[in-house]
């Protein structure tokens, strides 16, 4: 067989992984009407295709259907099986949504879940209905939904730039992906419009408005357009998997791979969706890269809450998210590039000002000229992105702290006062050299920023009291005017490596702490004998790791879980934990803060999953309300997780039922 027709053997490995995957993540089918905007009928054709499969005998229900008061839809529901919607109260009224346990203790053979991409009020046990379908789909239950092209999250910010309006409601696209059918429903601009005028879609005042702001002829174009590319997309990618699995040789892609540069930037938003859809156009492997390092250290709250969304909507897309440390940013990111075979790089250029840019120099401009044959691709900030950052407000923890000044300046008094009465035995070179301490001191202690400015309090020092005539900032000698620029620019410098020494230094205490925890863990664990002691150990080690309070339950020998460890003065189970931990004990599932299951949950729950079994289950509260795990301490708690579990298993003999 000639090289340049044979299959790519890591495109097929790659197809046949997605394929187990799916296949042991869920028995249900999944079929998603999928339209340009609302009122094309997607809802309507859903209950027709669902009127069919009853009559050949298909035991089909209506979870949930919202009908927007259309009579020729409504007329589709009678004689059909209607699951009763649950009735939650919140704010003052009554909000309807489906009910979940309800479908699933029925257990249909199909299920019709309308408007997939909706929000679901809160107290339920999803944050979204998408995930509702997932749960139904991973119970074996074959699920009809809908949803329009504008919330499949890689498209947002294109439909923001076709219509001018940012849609907040999305559906990740491995959702469609995973899809076994995607169908179209399909109308043209002029028919949907003279819907609208004729009251079809919304009631007149509404339908009004709503033609005059999203639903214009224009935003209706590029919006078919959207739906008719993406379903093209996953047909072309059925075509791929139907020949690989029938042998049938074609063009087979040259294995290309992606790397999306990330950073505390909203721009990184649009970078991980460009991104995504590159990849899924390329059939290609893609990353998302962060890169600690001194330039980008933000202690911001919000800047770090960015990060967090940034890397959390790169997982949700399909990336593999990795946090990469170093001094050089761009050097980072070739070197991960060229060891990962990355054949494009997507980075972004926000504004900044000029004297910022000749300060800090320009990370893109390093990646460009140093990439090779890796192709670059340079995405800019918007003029809404730009005056979306002008109106942002720094949050009351954001202002600046003034207290490292205030370190400096003590620092630099201290040795000042020192040097002032010993200046008669140390002279001016000394003395000089003397009032390098407090720069070199500020800049490891407080940072950069305060060596900068313990830097500039000692020239001034140095020349108000040492250099004649003293107690005035006059110079009498010109020959001193270059002592004090090299003296500036060697503290300049020396703020500069201090605090990349302090930079470095607590980067590397983080990670020996961590490894050591894990190394420490993982060997004292397997070594214990007695599961109590065990257990109490786990949570006391976790609970120092990431400065946090921590329960370990496992099931009794009804099969209800119960504490079996606990580490933290103000942590109380009660019932409403106990239903969040059952419902991660038996989905298999991570769930509560920081998740969008069970989000209003006060504790982080994570499976202890070992091999095919699930052993019991993890809690972790991080005190603050606002504080989320970062990706990599997330990586390291799953790590903790998966030795508790391995242990456990062992102690309890799990491996040999």
């Amino acid at each position: 067989m000639p090289e340049e027709s044979r299959p790519d053997p890591e495109a097929l490995l790659r197809r046949l992984q997605q394929k187990e995957q799916k296949a042991e993540r869920r028995a249900g089918e999944l079929k998603i009407f999928v339209g340009a905007a609302a009122g094309v009928g997607k809802t309507y054709q859903m209950l027709e295709e669902a009127q069919s499969l009853k009559k050949d005998g298909v035991d089909v229900v209506i979870a949930l259907v919202e009908t927007h008061g259309r009579h020729e839809t409504e007329l589709l529901l009678e004689g059909q099986e209607i699951i009763p919607r649950l009735q939650i109260e919140h704010g003052g009224i009554t909000l309807e949504e489906m009910d979940l346990d309800g479908v699933l203790a029925r257990r249909p053979a199909i299920a019709l879940v309308d408007e997939l991409a909706h929000t679901n009020a809160p107290g339920t046990r999803h944050a979204k209905r998408y995930q509702d379908v997932e749960e139904l789909l991973d119970a074996g239950i074959s699920v009809y939904t809908t949803m329009n092209i504008q919330h499949a999250e890689s498209l947002n910010d294109i439909v923001y730039q076709i219509t001018g309006i940012r849609v907040r409601e999305t559906v990740p696209d491995r959702i469609l992906q995973m899809a076994d059918q995607l169908e179209v429903v399909d109308l043209p601009p002029d028919e949907l419009l003279a819907r609208f005028n004729e009251g079809k879609v919304y009631v007149p005042p509404k339908a009004e408005q709503a033609v005059r702001r999203f639903f214009r002829k224009g935003n209706l174009l590029g919006l078919r357009e959207m739906v008719l590319r993406y379903t093209a997309r996953k047909v072309d990618d059925d075509m791929r998997s139907y020949m690989d699995r029938h042998g049938i040789l074609g063009p087979w892609p040259a294995g290309s791979r992606l790397l999306v540069c990330i950073s505390t930037s909203s721009l990184s938003e649009r970078l991980v969706r460009i991104g995504q859809r590159m990849a899924a156009d390329l059939n290609a492997e893609w990353f998302a890269v962060y890169v600690e390092s001194p330039l980008e250290r933000q202690t911001a709250r919000s800047a770090q809450d960015q990060l967090a969304r940034n890397m959390r909507l790169a997982e949700e897309l399909g990336a593999k998210v990795q946090v990469l440390s170093g001094h050089a940013i761009s050097e980072e990111i070739l070197s991960f590039a060229r060891a990962q075979n990355i054949t494009l790089m997507v980075v972004g250029l926000p504004r900044r000002r000029l004297w910022n840019r000749w300060l800090s120099g320009s990370v893109v401009n390093e990646i460009i000229s140093r990439s090779g044959p890796i192709h670059v691709l340079v995405i800019g900030s918007t003029e809404a992105e730009i005056k979306e950052k002008e109106l942002t407000r720094p949050e009351p923890d954001e202002v600046m702290s003034w207290r490292p000044y205030y370190g400096s300046l003590a620092s630099v008094a201290t040795v000042t006062a020192f040097c002032w009465v010993l200046h008669p035995w140390l002279g001016l070179i000394n003395t000089a050299m003397m009032l390098l301490l407090p720069v070199v001191y500020s800049g490891i202690t407080w940072g950069r920023r305060a060596g900068l400015a313990a830097s500039v309090l000692a020239v001034a020092a140095l020349d108000f009291f040492f250099v004649p005539p003293q107690l005035n900032l006059a110079v009498e000698d010109l020959r001193y005017l270059p002592m004090f620029f090299v003296f500036f620019i060697v503290g300049i410098a020396t703020s500069f490596v201090a605090d990349l020494v302090r930079w470095q230094g607590e980067n590397a205490r983080q990670r020996e702490r961590f490894v050591s925890a894990l190394y420490a863990f993982s060997r004292d664990l397997m070594a214990a004998e007695d599961q109590g002691s065990l257990l109490r150990y786990a949570a006391k080690e976790i609970a120092e790791a990431f400065r946090c309070e921590v329960m370990i339950l496992l099931p009794d020998f009804n099969g209800k879980l119960e504490v079996r460890a606990q580490m933290g003065e103000h942590m109380i189970f009660d019932e409403r934990k106990l239903g969040v931990a059952t419902w991660v004990f038996e989905h298999d599932q991570p769930a509560g803060r920081g998740t969008e299951t069970l989000s209003s949950a006060s504790l982080f729950y994570l499976p202890l999953h070992a091999k095919e079994v699930t052993v019991g289950v993890m809690g972790v509260s991080l005190g603050a309300p606002e504080r989320l795990l970062s990706p990599e301490q997330r990586r390291l708690l799953e790590s903790f997780a998966s030795i508790i579990a391995l242990t456990v298993a062992r102690t309890v003999g799990t491996y040999g039922k």
